[in-house]
């Protein structure tokens, strides 16, 4: 019987009761729930295992890779620039980077880039893991690298490549990388567990990933067009690389933080409350910069300048929320009508790429309560 550990309000027990369900029920190993209400934890919960023995139990402090949930704090990241005044959405990527005007994309913006629209959603040429690793190399190939689709007609997530993308644009403007800027100004101001890669010091608070057999390479479907051949194939990425100490000894602001739940709803909680940026920055970050089928992904999804913004009920009902997923289950919910953030980190990767079972639950039971 696995053992729940932490607090939740009264009137969030049915949320509490779902988490518990997420093991009996849904085959959670080890996981972290919090839900911020107006600054305030109303859910703070732990329970299960950092691997599939059960030697090394989940504790407060626990770390997990988040993937894809580490795009939030990216796109946060940049909305600070622009809170700042030190860059507009609409500035051309190549003012701080001109290498990357070649090939007819002297005109993308920092938000077309951000929403995944410049095509360039993995490399041309054939490429292995390790590419992504010595990002200054990285990033000359993809800022060379002629795109897929002409930027601005179409998203096509960039799921792994927008974080050397990114990385290095946020480097020209500001002299610093991602990882600094997160460290000194989110982790080190709030106190939060959140790095990219992770010091071999916090290896001891570190969860393996679990990837069920569903995830395998082999059993990657055929039948795709060439955006995703590059996303997903050229190279692949493999559910256990955070397992690995190459994978997290790099940055990554599109898939390696790692984080727990209570720190994703502490950051995204002050967010909610108009911290950290100002409402009208807020509004910009989440201006819908695309809609439709993406190219990648193959289901709808709606863009902001980073953010994930709320598409067929994916982050419960209200139709302003909005944040990020990671592969395999975790995600930040923000709700700036609520005031509110919900985070979920694990380590047993799902296979659905969007409604996993477990998120769909914990997301439908929070919304109840603030109801």
């Amino acid at each position: 019987m696995v053992q729940i550990q932490g607090q939740s309000a009264p009137t969030f027990a049915a949320v509490a009761a779902e988490f518990e369900r997420n093991f009996t029920e849904r085959g959670d190993v080890g996981a972290a729930l919090s839900i911020v209400v107006e600054g305030q934890p109303v859910v703070d919960l732990w329970a299960g295992s950092l691997d599939q023995t059960g030697a090394r139990p989940w504790a407060a402090d626990s770390v997990v890779n988040v993937w894809s949930t580490t795009k939030a704090v990216n796109a946060l990241c940049f909305a600070m620039l622009v809170d700042r005044g030190v860059i507009a959405y609409g500035d051309p990527v190549a003012r701080w980077w001109p290498e990357f005007a070649a090939h007819g994309k002297e005109a993308v913006t920092i938000g077309q880039l951000l929403s995944h629209q410049a095509g360039l959603c993995s490399f041309r040429d054939p490429a292995v893991v390790e590419d992504f690793y010595d990002q200054p190399r990285a990033a000359a190939r993809l800022a060379a690298t002629e795109p897929l689709w002409p930027p601005g007609s179409r998203s096509g997530y960039h799921a792994i490549s927008i974080g050397v993308l990114a990385g290095e644009l946020f480097r020209r403007i500001t002299g610093r990388s991602l990882g600094q800027f997160i460290a000194s100004d989110l982790s080190a101001p709030l106190g939060l567990d959140l790095t990219l890669g992770l010091p071999v010091s916090e290896e001891s608070r570190r969860a393996e990933m679990i990837a069920p057999p569903e995830l395998a390479t082999d059993n990657m479907a055929t039948d795709l067009n060439p955006s995703q051949v590059a996303a997903y194939l050229n190279p692949v990425i493999e559910p256990l690389l955070p397992n690995t100490a190459a994978w997290r000894a790099c940055e990554l602001s599109s898939a390696n933080g790692f984080s727990n739940a209570r720190s994703l709803a502490r950051l995204f909680g002050a967010v909610a409350r108009g911290e950290l940026i100002r409402p009208d920055t807020l509004a910009q970050a989440t201006a819908l910069q695309i809609e439709g089928v993406d190219e990648v992904l193959g289901v709808q999804a709606r863009w902001g300048a980073g953010f994930l913004l709320n598409t067929d009920g994916l982050y419960g009902p209200q139709a302003r929320a909005f944040g990020h997923s990671g592969w395999g289950g975790s995600f930040v919910v923000v709700d700036p009508v609520a005031r509110a953030a919900i985070a979920y980190t694990m380590n047993r990767m799902g296979t659905d790429l969007v409604g996993d079972p477990r998120d769909v639950a914990l997301i439908a039971a929070a919304y109840e309560a603030l109801a």
